[in-house]
């Protein structure tokens, strides 16, 4: 059965996307900003590191394409939120700026629980809110590779996914839906595949072109948000020359840096919010979403007297907290008695850590279906609301809420991620 949800918070988690949207391309575009919040995390988290150093080694191509009125910014984010039941707010967990995955499945769960309330008289269709990521994320892929033009020529989309890819379902829709909708082809890579066949001319602007003579126009990003992703050099010459390109990138390393853990941390700190947004009543409202954040940068705990007070009650009372790194795809977070003995040991590593309020969702039963068998537990659920956005130069052609997901998990499991197999794909159902 759908997961209850109140009505008003669900559509005010769908109001502010958009103000999501913008803010994850204000930030991508202070690049000091990054660099200054994210160098002591990448210190001690090679990872970011790497990307950081990334970041820097193409700021030159990226600096040309602006400065020729060619840069085309293409997002597809899903800001993740648990109801915390004390407050009765829904909270944000993260904000995923790349890979933003399960939308297309999501959206036929909604089918399916449609379906469902035709034919049981307790379910009202009226319940459960349209959900148009079918449409809207191959329309937002069209609209960027429109921007960055080779239509005439056969330009395609790369979307580049993991060697033995597990979630192909999910993105064969978006590949249908580009070709069904925009008549726009896609190919499917891997960074390997990337880096052995396609060409950049950097003397011609920054056009990739693949072995078959095709431009490649958006390069779709499902992986690459985890160090496996990177084996070898090769790996990281393929983002290398992704991120020179004039093709529209989702996301551009800005764009993945932006959605960092720490990144979230700290636009929670007083005033620092308000240097990306403007308006101090959209600024308001999103702080409406966010759970409570802290920095475990040592300076930070030497310093601040909230920071040292949550690390002392993180250890008093580990329950009530996650201590979570630098990394997407889930399973990394610690919990409990691994928490409190990593706060505990202290050290400079812990800069590659923040630490954040464990949000309490209020309980379900459900039966849950999982390689064909099913089971009724107490369960937990989380609900993602995807958005959809297009820059080129200053010109903004799409900044929407796309649809959403919602993924219910057993109430003893820590960790939420389908794909990770903790979680299973369900639907909304909203109580006025």
């Amino acid at each position: 059965m759908p997961v209850p949800y109140p009505r008003g918070r669900f559509e005010l988690a769908q109001q502010v996307m958009p103000l999501f949207n913008g803010l994850v391309d204000a930030v991508a575009a202070d690049e000091a900003y990054l660099e200054g919040t994210l160098g002591p995390a990448a210190l001690y988290d090679t990872f970011t590191g790497r990307l950081l150093k990334t970041l820097q080694a193409t700021r030159a191509a990226r600096a040309a394409l602006r400065e020729a009125g060619r840069e085309v910014v293409l997002g597809v984010h899903r800001s993740d939120y648990m109801l915390d039941e004390p407050s009765g707010k829904f909270l944000q967990v993260e904000l995923n700026t790349i890979a933003s995955s399960f939308g297309c499945l999501s959206a036929l769960m909604t089918r399916l629980h449609l379906y469902m309330a035709s034919r049981l008289p307790f379910l009202e269709p009226s319940r459960l809110p349209a959900n148009p990521t079918l449409e809207h994320i191959p329309d937002a892929i069209a609209a960027a590779a429109n921007a960055v033009g080779f239509r005439e020529e056969g330009g395609v989309v790369v979307m580049v996914v993991q060697p033995g890819e597990r979630n192909a379902y999910d993105q064969q829709w978006i590949q249908l839906g580009l070709w069904e909708r925009h008549r726009l082809r896609t190919v499917r890579m891997t960074l390997g595949d990337i880096a052995a066949t396609a060409k950049l001319d950097e003397a011609g602007g920054g056009t990739v072109t693949l072995q078959t003579g095709e431009p490649v126009c958006v390069f779709y990003f499902r992986a690459g948000y985890t160090p496996t992703d990177y084996p070898s050099e090769a790996e990281w010459a393929a983002r290398k020359l992704i991120e020179q390109s004039n093709a529209a990138k989702c996301p551009t390393v800005a764009y993945q840096l932006a959605g960092t853990k720490k990144i979230q941390q700290d636009l929670a700190r007083p005033g620092v919010l308000e240097k990306f947004i403007r308006d101090d009543r959209d600024a308001a409202l999103l702080r409406e979403f966010f759970a409570g954040l802290w920095s475990l940068d040592p300076k930070d705990v030497a310093t601040d007297p909230g920071v040292a007070a949550a690390v002392a009650d993180a250890i008093s009372r580990p329950e009530a907290y996650v201590l979570k790194p630098q990394r997407e795809g889930g399973g990394n977070n610690l919990y409990g008695e691994e928490l409190r003995d990593t706060l505990k040991a202290g050290g400079e590593r812990l800069s590659a850590y923040i630490l954040m309020q464990r949000i309490l969702p209020p309980a379900n039963r459900s039966v849950l279906v999982r390689n064909g068998q099913w089971s009724e537990s107490e369960t937990l659920s989380e609900l993602g609301i995807y958005g959809t956005f297009v820059r080129h130069g200053n010109n903004l052609l799409l900044n929407e809420q796309s649809g959403h997901l919602v993924r219910t998990k057993t109430s003893t499991s820590n960790e939420g991620g389908v794909a990770a197999g903790f979680a299973v794909l369900d639907s909304p159902y909203l109580l006025d």
